[in-house]
């Protein structure tokens, strides 16, 4: 069975970084299971996984455009400390929920602290990285109605209600 929109797959992968540093892998873990065509991983990888099988393996370079897009300026901002009313210790790292340019959520991450201002970014931590993937597909089958119409795959590796 090859893979398709509406197809649930299992993949073992290897994500590295342009250094060759590995980013995230599902070795010694249970595979990734995902709903072909729902937008459950990068636009750039389901591309690349379109019409293979069970046993495939594939090297792929996913450029930032289909992975998590450019690194945007526009999304660091410098805050007065005061906006962190309630946190008591604020660190590099840490991560909080903010307002989107487009009214919706988005995730920052604070980069620098000097004084009263803090330094945070709205990028994705991969944004602007080309990524490297080692995969192998472990199984492919269709999916449920149920998983269709909830966009994910549902049972082992997947979504549990």
């Amino acid at each position: 069975m090859q893979i398709a929109a509406n197809k649930a797959v299992s993949i073992d992968y290897t994500l590295t970084n342009e250094g060759g540093e590995v980013i995230d892998s599902s070795a010694g873990g249970a595979p990734l299971v995902y709903l072909h065509g729902a937008g459950n991983i990068i636009v750039g990888l389901e591309k690349a996984l379109e019409g293979k099988q069970a046993g495939d393996e594939l090297d792929v370079t996913i450029e930032p455009q289909e992975a998590y897009g450019d690194y945007s300026v526009e999304l660091v901002a410098v805050l007065n400390r005061a906006m962190f009313e309630g946190v008591d210790e604020l660190e590099v790292g840490m991560q909080f929920h903010a307002s989107a340019p487009d009214g919706g959520m988005q995730i920052v991450t604070i980069r620098d602290i000097e004084g009263e201002d803090v330094t945070v970014d709205g990028n994705h931590p991969l944004a602007g990285q080309s990524l490297n993937f080692k995969v192998k597909v472990v199984n492919v089958r269709d999916a449920s109605a149920e998983e269709i119409a909830h966009g994910h795959v549902h049972g082992e590796g997947g979504h549990h209600h």
